[in-house]
């Protein structure tokens, strides 16, 4: 008899699934939804968004009480539009991670150590954040937290030391509602288009990955002279003639950007083959969340995205709700090195900007992780000036062991993680650590492992 009811516990135990267990009837989660960190992030978002909220805003989420979620509307049909040389595995990537990544205009441009766009969503709700309040991201890269919480009805401000990464931020947060008229056409003549930008920006070293400097000018010099125009005046002021010119222009010039690099690291594709077929995926993207968001368009709520030091913010005491953000993982990737082709065709001194760049000064590793650690002081005290009381401030970090054993002399068994150094240094800035996630990474195995979500409260 006892064995009897022990069969039939497991069976029952069994042939239930976690989310059933997890998750009311009436709130379906996405598919696939079977990483650790993700199932953690879903019961989180369960607890604290309604049913209307979830619909809304909702990142694990696909029906709820039968409704489709916008986030699955987003992600739904094909993620991108990728060339017909594209690699099996890279076809399968994004095949698996159809709702985590490449959707609306995140795909635009790869950039590496980029957060998962459905993660930024999730932590995002997680953190309480609603339309009206504002979240910084003061490192902000690729622009993923700020194009997120314009496509969830939320105030931001993304910071970076970047030209290039202010001008990549702002094209994906225009991308969402510019017209597309002319940005077909160019699709339809990308051969003129092409020599266009190749007589105006630069050629390609096909192969070949230079490191080379230009002095310093405005990086708007590329543009053509009705956009320099538009680009210079009062965006309030533009008239819609100017800023359909000024959105076109910087998406072929993104476009393009893309397309060079992407020939200074592989002879595989010819570089006119390679911008005809990176912009057709521009666009598919760009169209397919435009389709979504018809109608909607008064939701968004457009960024602030400026180009300044995470180290010494320009904005006030306690003026943000809440701050997600990534510190560079200097120990694996040289982004200036990664970068070098962008920054140079726009006219900036790469020897000027590593010495802003935390993380990439000093003369060797030792030096870089000193350097490291004490600007990495400077920027959570910043976080905690510009953070309200109470509010959340969100890391995504991941450890290094083998390099910080090599800069500390030890083995990596003896080795602090970033992410343990980052706690310690931000109760010492006022801040107390709620949650700390981890989750594997994945593509950089070679150097990283791990990340960890850090969840720290402004006390």
């Amino acid at each position: 008899m006892i064995e009897d009811v022990i069969a039939e516990t497991v069976a029952y135990a069994l042939g239930r699934n976690l989310t059933e267990v997890l998750f009311p009837q009436n709130r379906k989660p996405i598919p696939n939804l079977t990483d650790i960190y993700e199932l953690k992030l879903a019961f989180y978002e369960n607890l604290i968004l309604t049913d209307e909220q979830l619909i809304r805003n909702g990142a694990y989420f696909s029906r709820i009480d039968g409704q489709y979620t916008r986030h699955f509307l987003m992600c739904a049909g094909e993620p991108l539009k990728l060339p017909d040389h594209s690699s099996s595995r890279l076809k399968s990537f994004f095949a698996k991670n159809i709702f985590r990544t490449g959707y609306a205009t995140h795909g635009l441009f790869p950039y590496r150590g980029k957060f998962h766009p459905q993660m930024i969503k999730g932590l995002i709700n997680v953190m309480g954040l609603k339309p009206g309040d504002t979240v910084l991201d003061p490192m902000a890269g690729s622009g993923t937290v700020p194009v997120e919480a314009c496509l969830m009805g939320i105030r931001s401000i993304g910071v970076d030391v970047s030209p290039f990464c202010r001008f990549m931020t702002q094209t994906k947060i225009d991308a969402l509602t510019m017209p597309l008229a002319r940005a077909k056409a160019a699709l339809f003549n990308y051969e003129p288009v092409f020599a266009y930008f190749q007589k105006r920006v630069g050629r390609p070293l096909q192969g070949s990955k230079p490191y080379r400097t230009k002095p310093d000018k405005d990086p708007m010099a590329v543009m053509e002279e009705m956009a320099s125009y538009a680009a210079d005046k009062d965006p309030t002021a533009l008239t819609i003639q100017e800023q359909d010119t000024l959105n076109t222009y910087n998406l072929l010039l993104l476009a393009y950007l893309d397309s060079a690099g992407y020939a200074e690291r592989s002879v595989r594709k010819a570089p006119l083959e390679l911008f005809r077929a990176i912009l057709e995926r521009y666009l598919f993207v760009t169209e397919k969340i435009q389709k979504v968001l018809a109608g909607l368009e008064k939701e968004i709520v457009p960024a602030v995205v400026m180009e300044g030091d995470a180290r010494a913010l320009a904005l006030e005491n306690q003026s943000v709700e809440g701050i997600i953000f990534s510190p560079p993982y200097s120990f694996a990737i040289d982004y200036l090195a990664n970068d070098s082709f962008h920054l140079n065709f726009m006219g900036v001194n790469t020897k000027t900007l590593r010495e802003r760049m935390i993380g990439l000064r000093g003369r060797n590793l030792l030096e870089r992780y000193q350097s490291y650690q004490e600007d990495m002081g400077k920027v959570l005290s910043e976080c905690a000036r510009v953070l309200r009381s109470g509010r959340f401030c969100t890391i995504v970090v991941g450890t290094n062991s083998n390099q910080l054993a090599k800069v500390m002399g030890v083995s990596s068994d003896e080795v602090m993680g970033l992410h343990e150094i980052l706690i310690d240094m931000s109760a010492a800035k006022g801040f107390k650590t709620l949650k700390v996630i981890g989750r594997p990474i994945v593509g950089m195995s070679n150097t990283m492992r791990r990340e960890y979500i850090l969840i720290l409260q402004k006390t």
